[in-house]
Formats: C-alpha cells, structure tokens, sequence
C-alpha cells in the first residue's frame, strides 16, 4: 500500500486538515510513491522479489556476462548486439571521447575546490554549445546525440579529475573499453584486467533503473520537446542530492568517519539514537536486498584481496551486520538491507577515487539509460504536468500597500 497523505496548510487560513479531507477527498501521495506516471520497455524493478531487468534480462545474468557497451546496445537499439555490431559502437564511442577544447580550458579556469557535480553539469550543458541547431534552436536528438553523451561522460569526470589535482588531462584512447579507458585517462596508466571489470560491472548495474528520480527528472524535460542535452543536464542535477546518486559518497563518509570494523555497532547505535539513516542501507523500491548489491559486494572483496588492503570492504561488511542486527532489535517490525550504493563506496575507494566523485562515475552509468528514456519519451510524448491540491488561504481582497499590516504569518 502506498504511503498516502493529505497535505496541512501551512498557516491557519486554510482550515482544518479534516475539514480539507472533507471537501477535496482528494489523496496526495507525496513522494508519488505506487503512482504509476507512464509506462517502459527500458528496465523492470521488481521490488518485492529483488529483481532488475533490462528488457527483459536478468541483472544477475548481464553484471557477470555483458560489458557496459552491450548493455548500452540493448537500452539504445532495443537488443544485445552481435559482434560486429558491439564492434561498430566501440568504434563510434571511441570517436566520440574528445571534448571540446574551450570546455576543457573552462574546467582549467574554475576553482580547484569546484564541486565534481557542479563541474559535470556545466561541462554537459555546455557541450549543446557545440551542437548544430536548426532555425528553431534545436538540437538534434537520436542515437547518435546519445552515444555522443555516453562517450563524453567519463572523459569529463577522468579531465576534472586531474585538473583538481594541478595534472593536465589526459586524451581519451580510442581503443580501450569505456571502463579501461576511463581509469587510464585517470592515471596514464592501462588499468588491470580486474580493475577494469570492477569498473565496467559498476556501469553496468547503474546502467538504468525504471523511473527513479533522475530519469524521471530527465523525462519531464523531454517531455517539453527539450533536447537530450537539456534533459541530461536536468537529470544530472536530480541525481545530485544524497536521496539519490549523492548516497554512495555519503556511504563513503561513513566508512571513513568508522575507521575500523570494530566501531561499527558503535557508530551505527549513535546514527539511529540521533534519528539519521545509515546511507546506503534500505531502498524505496526493494523490500528485499538490491539485487545489484551482491554484485558489488563480490567485487569489493575479490578488489580489496587482490589489493592487500581489504580496510574499506571490512568496514562495510561490518557495518551492515550491526546495521541489521540493530535495527531488528530496536525496530523489529522493520526490515533493512544494503543497496547499490553501499558497496559501491568501497570498490570506488579501492580504486583510488576520492568519495566525492562517486556520482559522477555513477552519471558515467545512469546516462545509458538516462539517455534511453529521453529517446523513448520523445517517440510517444504526452506533456507531464501533475496537479496540485491547493491548502492555502481562500481568494480575498487586496489590500493596498498603505493598508497592510505587519504579518508573522509567513508562507511555506
């Protein structure tokens, strides 16, 4: 059953909540949670079972067995490519990597201190600027518009990274996977095999997950007849918030501020005494674990193994177990269980990325499907305007301004 509600009025002047119930019997569902608003061939959330599908395949069938570009033929094409046709859109996202000049000199003249988000949202919106218009000012928006996104995510990401860091950046290479060549524009340095399959993995199970909020944020855009950089970019800005693409930083934070597996029931018994989740833990779809979770978890601990240092995977194994355990003695009538970004911290971690680019490589995922869903909205587009149930004051008079009077009643 949905979580439904019926919004208060913020001040006295629009009568009682009952006396709203009573004349409206209208239901507002806040977060539109068990809303249906449109319909996908794209991804499939079963949350009640713990299943993800992309049109139709399993994730636990595609996270092993796909590479990120195939995932990216089946959202844009509609199936899993044959060999020469995965080798033709390596080919043509290859071709796609290099970013305009003037956007690379503008990431080298913003602050140091620039937020990775904020640099990517810009960098994104930016590169309509180098985009053919029509006499109506538009883009043109089809598959090729999309590769051109999905090519040049992570080269902003991998550039931003090293300018941050006083580096220049690197070129992109045309000849390596979308994962492989972003680690190596990262450091100049081909990434090992398993690197790499840590990182094409990641793209993989972030590749699209029906209408979450940043997709749905990017279809609403499409919807106006906005272009796919216009809708990326809204959906760039959705994923921004710790609700959503900013959990797998938060859930960094908290492996850092743990320190040691020791500490975690400890942390966790502070974190819930003071009313705050623990972030990366519990999903507003899955009542069971994120199926993309153990995905993740394997390759956190096959990452740390291989590494030596298996510091952060220690932590958030821990840090689960007391999460769960807690939690089911403090609130035993709820249940909660680790998603897809809490794994994400450590893999991430070990691979050298600081905590608070882990969005954006999540973006470097996402824009598969972000991109999927722009393309399928427009194909059959209807508008999407919601309504609203008004709850403040009654139409009155104006008062003119020599009239007024100093009010504490503010507006919400």
């Amino acid at each position: 059953m949905p979580h439904q509600t019926f919004i208060t009025p913020s001040h006295g002047e629009g009568g009682s909540l009952e006396e709203h119930l009573s004349t409206t019997g209208t239901v507002v569902d806040r977060g539109l949670e068990g809303v249906v608003v449109g319909s996908t061939v794209l991804s499939n959330v079963e949350g009640q079972v713990g299943r993800l599908t992309y049109r139709g395949y399993d994730i636990d069938d595609l996270a092993p067995n796909a590479c990120f570009e195939e995932i990216v033929h089946l959202l844009l094409y509609g199936h899993l490519p044959t060999a020469e046709e995965l080798a033709s859109l390596k080919r043509e996202l290859g071709s796609r990597r290099t970013l305009p000049e003037p956007l690379v000199a503008a990431m080298q003249a913003v602050p140091k201190t620039a937020w990775p988000m904020d640099v990517m949202r810009t960098i994104v919106s930016g590169l309509a600027l180098f985009s053919p218009v029509n006499n109506k000012g538009e883009h043109v928006s089809d598959i090729h518009s999309a590769i051109e996104l999905i090519a040049k995510l992570p080269t902003i990401l991998a550039a931003w990274d090293r300018i941050r860091r006083g580096l220049e950046p690197i070129e992109p290479r045309a000849d390596l996977s979308q994962a492989a060549n972003f680690l190596y524009m990262r450091t100049g340095k081909v990434p090992t095999e398993m690197e790499e399959d840590a990182v094409d993995t990641y793209l993989v199970l972030l590749a699209d997950h029906s209408y979450n909020a940043s997709t749905f944020s990017a279809r609403v855009t499409a919807s106006t007849r906005a272009d796919l950089y216009a809708s990326i970019t809204a959906a760039l800005a959705t994923l921004t918030g710790d609700l959503h693409g900013g959990a797998a930083s938060a859930s960094y934070n908290n492996l850092v501020a743990i320190g040691s597996p020791q500490n975690a029931e400890k942390f966790v018994r502070d974190e819930l005494s003071k009313g705050h989740r623990i972030m990366g833990m519990g999903h507003r779809e899955y009542r069971v674990r994120d199926p993309r979770a153990k995905h993740l978890e394997a390759i956190a601990k096959k990452l740390s193994e291989h590494q030596g240092n298996t510091k952060w995977y220690a932590i958030a194994r821990e840090l689960e177990n007391q999460s769960q355990r807690i939690l089911a003695e403090e609130k035993p009538d709820r249940k909660i269980y680790a998603n897809v970004d809490f794994y994400t911290a450590p893999v991430l971690a070990d691979l050298g990325m600081p905590g608070d680019e882990f969005t954006c490589l999540f973006a470097c995922g996402r824009v598969a499907g972000w991109t999927a869903h722009v393309l399928e909205q427009l194909h059959d587009n209807r508008l999407i305007r919601p309504q609203a149930t008004y709850v403040g004051p009654p139409p009155g008079p104006f008062v003119p301004i020599d009239k007024r009077q100093t009010s504490t009643v503010g507006s919400a």
